[in-house]
């Protein structure tokens, strides 16, 4: 039965091995492979007064990354160069021929995509293009024919830290230009809120040097240095943000313009002058978030009808699902039944799929094992993307559930239960040694608590399609208030039940209290 040293002992045990605990102990930019050969070209470009173009990705990840550079060239007053976000819909992902064909200049830089535009750089090699790709995703046995690659996945990368996202891969980009350009006085601590975005929405590791920067960048988004930060906080009526309106308030904002029309819109966004363009802006990227959550309604309700109770990995797929949202309903799905979760969408004679796991099982090694049924992969431990033929769906869903026969996913999903707490420690001390400990994500989960043998005092519903309840349940003499999001059963009054929760707060006209957010009813 945990107490509350034990919790604070625990959380603090998740840290031991971080080498990186303060920005002035992060790797140094000449320690990131290719960075500094990479900075040399672009120097060199600059200097010359070539036609440089920037190419990310639609994603928040890609879009921050793009961001972070093109400030970077103004800052230094360099104008002859141009941002291309592709379209998900109409370039679909990262550098291709197409996009180099279209592309009038002498340097190609990626953000965010390129370790496998194999026909993309040979496109380069053919016109003359010089390509530098910076990327972080995992590479194949062989390597694009870029002129300088960073990616600190690559087998001879060092770099002391793996697990960064494009973003960050870009900041050392700057960081090395700096170097460079020899632009000693150049502040790259104004970058920190952009990588904190990207940080948490591409679901890296919230450890080592990720978890300080994520820190650094809350503080920077605090500061209200960004208009679109300012017009978020006056959309939500916020006077500042806390660590989860990064995960749940700003970057689905973010991602939303990607997922349902073009991601240059959130780019556009990030990089806004003044509140007034901001908020023109952020009423466009609202407007494509509101479309995204119904259409994610609906798919995820579609979806939910298809899923095999005795499926260890769930597979679903539809003609002509929406692209932009099937990533997030694999992520409810996966968190609904407590395995990992494929949605695909099919178009024609290709079906693209967005895979995400629970726990800390490997979704990319799962799919790996599979390949010979995928046309292409690639992604993270906790997110991938897929596509296949879709008359090699049902094998593939067959292969998936084959390879995880022995895998017990019930388990994995507990990998976040940190232990039975006392009814009498559940109080504020707690919950402010639960935030010291901040932020959480991935590798550093919020801590899920069991509370056994509390009597449920009152139920109500939630929400007005009723997917949610209030309770108040009892134990040890004491009342606590709670909530069950998208609840899969609904206890009666009077009765006792064991609860997974996780601790939070509730914030009501003016009002602070603490509230069990229900992740289970055992």
């Amino acid at each position: 039965m945990l107490d509350k040293p034990a919790v604070a002992t625990l959380l603090s045990q998740r840290f031991l091995g971080d080498k990186h605990t303060s920005l002035s102990q992060l790797p140094l930019p000449h320690t990131m492979s290719g960075a500094k050969k990479a900075a040399s070209i672009i120097a060199a470009s600059i200097k010359n007064n070539e036609k440089i173009a920037i190419v990310g990705d639609y994603d928040c990840d890609g879009v921050c990354s793009s961001a972070i550079l093109d400030e970077f060239f103004c800052d230094i007053g360099y104008e002859n160069y141009k941002v291309k976000i592709p379209n998900r819909f109409k370039d679909g992902y990262g550098l291709n021929e197409s996009i180099v064909s279209e592309l009038d200049v002498q340097l190609i830089i990626t953000v965010d995509n390129g370790i496998t535009a194999f026909e993309a750089a040979n496109e380069c090699k053919k016109r003359g293009i010089k390509l530098v790709i910076t990327d972080h995703h995992m590479p194949l046995d062989e390597l694009p024919r870029a002129d300088a690659l960073v990616d600190p996945q690559c087998k001879d990368n060092e770099f002391a830290f793996k697990e960064i996202c494009g973003a960050q891969v870009a900041w050392y980009l700057v960081a090395a230009l700096k170097d460079e350009l020899g632009l000693v006085g150049y502040e790259l601590g104004k970058f920190t809120d952009l990588l904190a975005l990207a940080i948490i929405a591409d679901m890296m590791e919230l450890k080592d040097m990720n978890r300080v920067l994520v820190r650094a960048g809350l503080r920077q988004i605090n500061s209200f240095a960004r208009p679109c930060f300012s017009a978020i906080a006056r959309l939500s009526g916020k006077e500042s943000f806390a660590f989860d309106d990064i995960s749940f308030l700003i970057t689905p904002l973010i991602k939303s313009a990607g997922r349902m029309d073009d991601a240059t819109v959130s780019f556009e966004f990030l990089r806004s002058r003044d509140l007034r363009c901001a908020e023109g802006l952020l009423a466009k990227i609202s407007e494509c978030n509101a479309v995204r959550k119904e259409r994610e309604k609906e798919l995820f309700e579609l979806c939910a009808k298809s899923v095999s109770e005795n499926d260890k990995v769930v597979v679903v797929w539809g003609e002509g699902w929406h692209e932009g949202v099937i990533g997030i309903v694999a992520s409810r799905l996966a968190r609904m039944y407590k395995r990992p979760a494929i949605v695909f969408s099919i178009d024609g004679q290709r079906a693209k799929g967005s895979a995400r796991s629970v726990g800390k099982f490997d979704i990319l090694a799962l799919i790996s094992s599979c390949e010979s049924f995928v046309s292409s992969f690639g992604g993270h431990k906790g997110a991938a993307g897929l596509v296949a033929e879709p008359s090699k769906l049902v094998q593939l869903k067959t292969a998936l559930n084959q390879a995880c026969t022995n895998v017990d996913f019930n388990q994995i999903s507990h990998d976040d239960l940190l232990g039975d707490i006392k009814a009498d420690c559940v109080d504020n001390e707690l919950m402010d040694i639960i935030d010291s400990f901040a932020p959480y994500g991935s590798k550093n989960p919020k801590p899920v608590f069991a509370l056994r043998c509390a009597l449920v005092v009152s139920v109500n519903t939630l929400g007005s399609e009723g997917l949610h309840l209030r309770l108040v349940l009892r134990a040890d003499n004491r009342c606590f208030e709670a909530v069950y999001f998208n609840f899969e059963k609904r206890p009666a009054i009077g009765v006792r039940i064991d609860v997974l929760f996780i601790l939070g707060r509730n914030y009501f006209r003016g009002q602070e209290s603490l509230q069990l957010i229900i992740q289970e009813i055992l």
